[in-house]
């Protein structure tokens, strides 16, 4: 029997989109079924009166809610536990997530856990998860990480200080309530790092081995928006409009990452993440444009592509001036962001590289790289952002 190795999968959740998507959540939490929601989140979040405008939704259907708080940013594996106990005891029967990425990612691993009764980590890698958990809603209040949409779950594993990747299907979530008016309490940093986590996830898709036409549409489009649009929402913070094309943008990002993976920003983003517990779309800034180096030779028809949007006039230069054009105009986009690179300026000694490329290489998101990476090519990348 011949099996065709271009068949391809496309998993995403259900989809609410635009201003005023939140005062939805009591419906749809009701044709769940639900009488006692889990709302996991962080203090950030609760602070910024999200958390109590999501209560109030949920209160006028009749829907109670108990809350976990204590997320961090990059999630700790014995936070999903902690929360994992508390949705057991509260007799809660589904998990809604409010927040930014590490909420999220927290709510999927509460919601495998509870289903499953093992440790978190026991889920890291591809389709390690066997049952499937209650029903889970997703509220993003950031425009980047895209895990209101995605099948990954990424999780710190604070015993060897390094970020695991968990991928299945099950951790796709049952609806994603995308409400652009929730992205409004983000800073300028904060927008920054989430705007630049999704173009990070859409470059990768695009170049990455198992991309396919299903998720090159999303992977373009979201690289198109966020090379317009981020600039200028970094310079009007409270504009709705420009707030909504930013969360299109992360949401065609995580369409594609999530069908197409990712590759070696995200695998060395995950082991620097851990060791120094830095924001994700930071880590994955800094490493793009030496990963992008690295890999052109690979995949140089869809960099040049990628250069295209950037304003490379790819056409009219010679072939071996087009990776540094590319890498001359990312660098500039940066520049026009106010972002330093630098991995040293974030705390990382030359002493750390080996470890760092050694657990990078064992990330499942390598897996995908357009290029295959050893060791040395690994250090050779984290030398260059250095």
């Amino acid at each position: 029997m011949l099996i065709d190795l271009n068949i391809r999968k496309f998993l995403a959740p259900e989809i609410i989109f635009g201003d005023g998507a939140v005062e939805l959540l009591g419906r749809y939490a009701l044709n769940f079924g639900a009488s006692r929601v889990f709302i996991v989140t962080d203090s950030g979040v609760a602070q910024a009166g999200l958390l109590t405008k999501a209560q109030d939704i949920l209160r006028a259907s009749g829907i109670e809610s108990v809350i976990f708080d204590q997320v961090s940013p990059n999630p700790r594996d014995h936070q999903v536990m902690e929360a994992a106990a508390l949705y057991r005891q509260a007799g809660c029967d589904i998990i809604i997530a409010l927040g930014g990425g590490s909420p999220m990612d927290c709510a999927k691993g509460v919601s495998i856990v509870s289903a499953n009764d093992r440790h978190i980590l026991d889920f890291k890698g591809v389709d390690n998860v066997e049952v499937p958990g209650p029903p889970l809603i997703c509220l993003p209040t950031t425009s980047g990480s895209s895990a209101d949409v995605s099948q990954f779950a990424i999780i710190t594993n604070t015993a060897e200080q390094v970020k695991v990747a968990i991928i299945s299907k099950t951790v796709v979530p049952d609806l994603a309530l995308l409400d652009p008016s929730l992205t409004l309490t983000m800073d300028r940093h904060l927008t920054l790092c989430t705007g630049m986590d999704a173009l990070v996830h859409a470059i990768e898709a695009y170049v990455s081995s198992a991309s396919s036409q299903l998720t090159d549409i999303h992977a373009l489009e979201a690289i198109r928006l966020i090379h317009r649009y981020l600039p200028e929402t970094l310079d009007h913070l409270d504009d709705i409009n420009l707030r909504e094309q930013m969360m299109l943008a992360s949401l065609e990002a995580g369409l594609a990452f999530s069908n197409a993976s990712l590759g070696a920003v995200h695998a060395l983003a995950h082991s620097l993440g851990g060791l120094l517990d830095l924001p994700h779309g930071e880590c994955n800034t800094l490493l793009l444009d030496a990963v992008m180096h690295c890999n052109y030779s690979e995949a140089a028809e869809r960099y040049d592509r990628i250069g295209a949007i950037f304003g490379v006039d790819v056409e009219t230069i010679a072939p071996q001036d087009r990776c540094p054009a590319l890498l001359a105009a990312l660098a500039a986009f940066k520049r026009r962001l106010g972002f330093d690179d630098g991995l040293g300026r974030r705390g990382v000694r030359q002493e750390d590289i080996p470890t760092l490329a050694a657990k990078a290489l064992a990330d499942p998101c390598m897996v995908t790289n357009p290029r295959r990476l050893q060791q040395i090519d690994i250090e050779a990348i984290l030398t260059e952002a250095f």
